[in-house]
């Protein structure tokens, strides 16, 4: 390192805005506008269409707790999972409801209006775009600006990112608060180690920002990743960034009392009681998962038995934008290169303890893989800048110009965020169903994942046909009956009996006009053999998309299909 770089460093500033002869090379203002416009129009893509998918029925269940908080203060519904978030839809839902009270949405109420959808959705939106701001300072930290820019752009840009962040599930605040508390624990580190007086603060930041994690979602294991990158230190006599044990007793205080006033339903003896059956699977509503085609047992405890060990491998070749993929490819070996600094060790860490647990599990969900994405897009990010460099001097090798490597390197890399940026345009507003080359594009939309892929969008849609052609009373058997009924309620057809495609007894008293919904996604081992029969017995009385994919098939119930044996009631 050059004096003036040395000189830049012992100020404490940070080394990487500074080139090897300590000048600088990012204009401040120019940082603060992109990383702005990356959070902005991030938000744009995730907040636009917001209300084209229906709910899910797991989002319905958040809907339903945030009911029952508002008529009967904190309560243990839903309490399997943490408070934080649905207090964050409670504050959402009520601000929706005051702006459509307003005279200036009743004058415009198609345009101005905020639906119920769009409302429950849009903290975790908001959440989702600010996400590429906290990867920006967490990769600054461990691998310098220029990656760190290029992995926040693709998370800003990236379908599936934002495919994740626009469902109601615990997975992206659960990420967001992780990422919040490294990048404090780092600047800890780097308090430290420059002598600063002070580097307690950011390790009290750190354990609140610990405490908003756990009380987002009960995922304790993620603690492991900064507690191991901190330890594999502590045998290095000269390092300064020593906690004690005094001070790791304040900071289990400090995260356990963050944790509580985020999560004060932890004190209720419901919620222990509804945590313990969701720990015994007793929660799990459905006996298996498809993936690309088969079934397979969905229990968390099937461990290799269950939904198979490859499903994230396979989500990170189809669902991840080419280009992106290309640099992720090149960008794993770097991890092995002592070059790269010690951030590769906190990558490390995160894949052991973030990621390879989900693979081992028998129960997986595709937005389980959203505290991991992150890991890949950094990975890429280390990739495109290693192969913007190789391109920039081979360019000017060839041109004998020196002049065009920043643009061979600048070329290269706006071009892959711009080709995550344009996937994820072409699949707006249904960012779940893209898939790359490899995955079958359009043709393949989801083969691979269909329950998290189509994620109950159609119900609405489905629900409001039936409530239209349906006779007084009628039943209607689907995997989602509650959120069936929500629908038929908001289709003014209270009427509608909404009963389970999986309940025995309850198939026994439908009739004949009455309906049959068979959902893409789900598909189990209770309902195959009868979808299957009725699909051989007539054609659907109609169907509903989701953009250009067939979703669902709805089925009036005749004659034949009566005389099925899931339909003949017993002899008394």
């Amino acid at each position: 390192m050059s004096a003036p770089a040395k000189a830049i460093v012992t100020a404490g500033l940070r080394p990487e805005l500074f080139d090897e002869d300590g000048v600088r090379f990012y204009s401040r203002r120019l940082l603060a506008f992109t990383l702005a416009a990356l959070v902005i129009i991030g938000f744009g893509f995730r907040v636009a269409g917001s209300s084209a998918e229906g709910l899910s029925d797991d989002e319905l269940n958040k809907l339903s707790a945030v009911a029952d908080y508002r008529t009967h203060g904190l309560t243990s519904i839903n309490s399997e999972h943490p408070l934080l978030m649905k207090a964050l839809l409670t504050i959402s839902l009520i601000s929706a409801e005051k702006w459509n009270a307003t005279a200036l949405v009743a004058a415009h109420p198609e345009t101005l209006r905020v639906p119920v959808e769009s409302a429950l959705r849009l903290p975790n939106i908001l959440l989702g775009a600010f996400t590429a701001l906290l990867i920006y300072l967490l990769v600054a930290e461990l691998f310098g600006v220029e990656a760190a820019l290029i992995a926040a752009a693709l998370w800003a840009f990236d379908p599936s990112a934002i495919g994740f962040n626009r469902i109601v599930k615990e997975d992206t605040p659960l990420l967001f608060f992780f990422l919040l508390a490294n990048i404090f624990w780092l600047r800890g580190q780097r308090a430290a180690e420059s002598g600063s007086p002070r580097p307690e603060r950011y390790y009290w930041a750190t354990a609140a920002a610990f405490g908003a994690m756990l009380a987002s979602k009960y995922v304790p294991v993620l603690l492991a990743v900064s507690f191991s990158y901190y330890y594999i230190f502590q045998d290095i006599k000269s390092v300064r960034w020593r906690l004690g044990k005094r001070r790791i007793l304040i900071f289990l205080l400090v995260m356990g009392a963050a944790f509580l006033i985020c999560n004060p339903t932890i004190l209720l003896p419901g919620t222990w009681r509804q945590m313990l059956a969701f720990a015994k699977g007793q929660r799990v509503g459905h006996d298996s998962y498809e993936f690309m085609g088969t079934l397979y047992p969905h229990k968390m405890l099937d461990w290799l038995n269950g939904v198979p060990w490859y499903f994230y491998y396979v989500f990170i070749a189809i669902k991840l934008p080419l280009l992106t993929l290309l640099a992720f490819l090149v960008g794993l070996p770097l991890l092995l290169r002592r070059k790269l600094g010690e951030g590769r060790f906190f990558l490390f860490f995160w894949i052991l303890f973030a990621y390879f647990p989900f693979t081992l599990v028998g129960s997986k969900f595709t937005r389980y893989f959203t505290v991991s994405l992150p890991i890949v897009l950094i990975t890429a990010a280390l990739g495109l800048q290693f192969a913007s460099g190789y391109i920039a001097r081979w360019s000017a090798a060839l041109l004998t110009n020196e002049r065009v490597k920043p643009y061979a390197r600048a070329g290269l890399i706006l071009l892959v965020i711009f080709s995550s940026a344009w996937a994820s345009a072409r699949s707006a507003p249904h960012y779940r169903l893209y898939s790359n080359l490899l995955g079958g594009e359009r043709a393949r939309v989801g083969d691979y994942f269909p329950h998290d892929e189509f994620y109950d969008s159609s119900v609405r849609d489905a629900m409001f046909e039936i409530a239209r052609r349906a006779r007084p009373a009628a039943r209607v058997a689907s995997e989602t009956p509650n959120l069936a009924a929500y629908y038929a309620q908001q289709a003014n057809r209270p009427d509608l009996m909404c009963v389970s495609l999986s309940d025995a007894a309850a198939l026994k008293e439908m009739s004949a006009g009455d309906f049959v919904i068979a959902a893409r996604g789900r598909r189990y081992f209770s309902n195959e053999a009868l979808i299957n029969k009725l699909r051989q017995l007539s054609a659907p009385a109609f169907s509903v998309k989701l953009g250009e994919v067939p979703s669902i098939d709805v089925y009036v119930l005749d004659e034949a299909a009566m005389s099925l044996p899931e339909f003949l009631r017993p002899m008394k």
